[in-house]
């Protein structure tokens, strides 16, 4: 039997090209190992304590659905479903509160950084935060434990979380005997991050991104508008800037160096653009093609997503029987 390897993103946003590079490229890649069960999930109920609005929440679970259809995912090899279309993920998550040291939570980065934000402008240390923060720990680790999952993809910066799902299913298996696999987490490599186009970390909050599938004149527009230095069109041109490491992401081996010898020779910012625009719209293109295919024909996004949570529903109920077996809500 296959490990389980589970991976989930919040649609907090319409997704934009740091997404891409920094997240979703390198799970499209992991999807193709066959060595492993993959399991990917759009994590709509973690997503509410980012949005304000109920339409928010369709729109972007909808171009986060067919974003990663455009990009590669194939529902054949993988589970492909919605977090709120597994009921037992909630009935699990209750379940697990009952064996979560209320210490453990207080030691969450989101809510300590929450605490250290009120306490620095003079506010109670609790402002503004609700019990959806507080628990969203526990929600993660129902999601983790409802699939057996062995492995959880994440980042340095995301390893507490699979760390807490540890810690909760040792809990519980401690208290009412073996009952969840233990995971682990799966520490990815360092993916490329790429700033926004005025050189800041790339934000909706800034202004400064590139949605991963505008159109081609957006692009053109917005590739335009990246932020360079003053040098003149005959200068030399550092390679240490946004706009290559734009280039290094969309051009191939052969035309990278080719804009490392132009840059030496001092080619014009206008012209380095220009260039960068066309190795980006050429790679983005056949998957824009998809995205534009998938918004308008949604009824078969939403087939796939039903066939994949049908999948996920199966190993779910199994798993939240035992939980309820073992805790006595039945025999």
């Amino acid at each position: 039997m296959k490990s389980i390897v589970l991976t989930g993103i919040k649609p907090t946003g319409t997704p934009h090209i740091g997404n891409y590079v920094g997240a979703i490229k390198q799970a499209i890649e992991m999807s193709e190992n066959s060595e492993y069960d993959n399991f990917y999930f759009i994590a709509d109920y973690h997503s509410l304590n980012a949005l304000k609005t109920s339409e928010e929440l369709k729109t972007y679970t909808k171009e986060l659905a067919c974003t990663w259809l455009a990009c590669g995912l194939n529902p054949e090899k993988v589970v492909f479903y919605r977090q709120s279309r597994i009921p037992e993920t909630t009935e699990l998550c209750w379940i697990l509160m009952n064996v979560t040291p209320k210490g453990l939570m207080d030691r969450a980065h989101a809510y300590k950084a929450s605490v250290q934000a009120n306490l620095e402008k003079g506010a109670d240390a609790d402002d503004g935060v609700n019990m959806g923060l507080y628990n969203y720990p526990i929600l993660m680790a129902a999601d983790i434990l409802l699939f057996n999952t062995k492995f959880v993809p994440v980042g340095q910066d995301q390893k507490q979380h699979v760390e807490m799902a540890r810690d909760i299913a040792k809990y519980f298996n401690k208290k009412y005997g073996y009952t969840f696999v233990v995971p682990q987490e799966k520490i990815q490599e360092e993916s490329a991050t790429l700033l926004g186009l005025d050189g800041r970390k790339m934000s909706k909050s800034y202004g400064n991104q590139i949605p991963l599938f505008c159109d081609e004149g957006t692009l053109k527009k917005l590739i335009s508008s990246i932020k360079t230095d003053s040098s003149l069109p005959t200068e030399p041109k550092s390679t240490n800037c946004v706009l290559f490491d734009y280039i290094k992401v969309f051009g191939s081996p052969e035309k990278i160096n080719e804009m490392e010898k132009r840059f030496a020779e001092g080619i014009s910012w206008a012209d380095a653009k220009k260039e960068l625009f066309e190795m980006a719209n050429e790679y983005i293109k056949p998957m824009r093609e998809k995205y534009n295919y998938y918004m308008e024909h949604f009824d078969e996004v939403e087939s796939l997503l039903k066939l994949g949570e049908e999948k996920a529903r199966v190993i779910a109920k199994e798993t939240l029987e035992r939980a309820r077996k073992a805790v006595g809500v039945i025999d």
